[in-house]
């Protein structure tokens, strides 16, 4: 097993996770979208199609289900007040993680739900494993 699916099975362990996806829904997706979705991703959502949880003691998380990305983007209107960017879950509060799309590297950043814009977007990680450890081990900063 590689790190990747290593850190993806132990967020898993601290989340309440659905059953995962076939490819065939994720590709679905992505043919809607325009998309192609990161690998480790894809490879998340085939283990857990949507999770809510503590992944330490103070980050909460909720990861929506593939199934809702298009819809929940639409209505919270990224594509007017944050083009560029794919929200997949939040902090089950104020700020919503997101994919950003924009330069073709898909690192995951965070951006208020209220008064949602480009210029209130902050980098978390590199990566979806990145910011799965980041999670774990307490030390992401939103």
């Amino acid at each position: 097993m590689n790190d990747t699916n290593q850190t993806i099975l132990t967020a898993c362990q601290h989340l309440e996770c659905k059953g995962g996806v076939e490819e065939t829904t994720i590709r679905e997706f992505e043919n809607l979208s325009g998309l192609s979705l990161p690998a480790d991703y894809r490879y998340f959502l085939t283990i857990a199609n949507g999770a809510e949880g503590f992944l330490s003691d103070d980050i909460y998380v909720m990861l929506w289900a593939v199934e809702e990305l298009l819809e929940l983007n639409r209505g919270y209107e990224v594509e007017e007040y944050a083009p560029g960017l794919l929200l997949f879950g939040s902090s089950g509060g104020g700020e919503a993680y997101a994919f950003d799309t924009r330069g073709g590297r898909m690192g995951v950043v965070s951006v208020p739900f209220v008064v949602m814009e480009l210029s209130k977007v902050r980098f978390l990680a590199p990566s979806f494993t990145e910011f799965l450890e980041k999670a774990v081990g307490g030390k992401l900063q939103c």
